[in-house]
């Protein structure tokens, strides 16, 4: 009986190991800003996440980035990547990014303005929702698509 409790514990505990190693898969991080790597043949990179705890102020999410001395180019924010960075103050989506990906700055209670990069063609479901201290909000024109509930509350 010892050896089956054993075995589902040391189970249990493999799952919960695996599950969150998953939690903040990342391939670099620069300037408090973790990247993964989406493509290297064509030289991509999408926002994964940050430190929530640790991020504050201003945040520029640039056209480019460089990893292994190679230039790579930022195209989305992943889901949630963002979520829940109540220290931001401001978003700069550089031209390069073409995706907002759902709840990407949800619950960025001390974000006041964002500047949407032209290369922006879709902003996911919730990406600004409840940010409710923001008070200005650059959308281009080439924005075709705005998710649900992306600018609520």
């Amino acid at each position: 009986m010892k050896a089956k409790d054993f075995l589902l514990r040391f189970a249990i505990a493999i799952c919960f190991a695996l599950t969150a190693s998953n939690t903040f898969a990342y391939d670099f991080e620069v300037d408090g800003i973790y990247y993964n790597v989406t493509s290297l043949e064509n030289l991509e990179v999408e926002v994964t996440s940050c430190d929530a705890a640790e991020y504050k102020g201003d945040v520029i999410i640039p056209e480019t980035v460089v990893y292994k001395n190679r230039e790579l180019r930022v195209t989305s924010i992943k889901d949630n990547a963002f979520e829940g960075c109540s220290g931001l103050t401001s978003v700069d989506i550089g031209d390069g990014v073409t995706s907002i990906g759902e709840s990407a700055f949800e619950g960025c209670s001390g974000l006041t303005s964002v500047d949407i990069g032209d290369g922006v063609t879709s902003i996911g479901e919730r990406a600004f929702y409840n940010c409710d201290g923001l008070t200005s909000v650059d959308i281009p024109d080439g924005v075709t698509t705005i998710g649900n509930y992306a600018f609520n509350g």
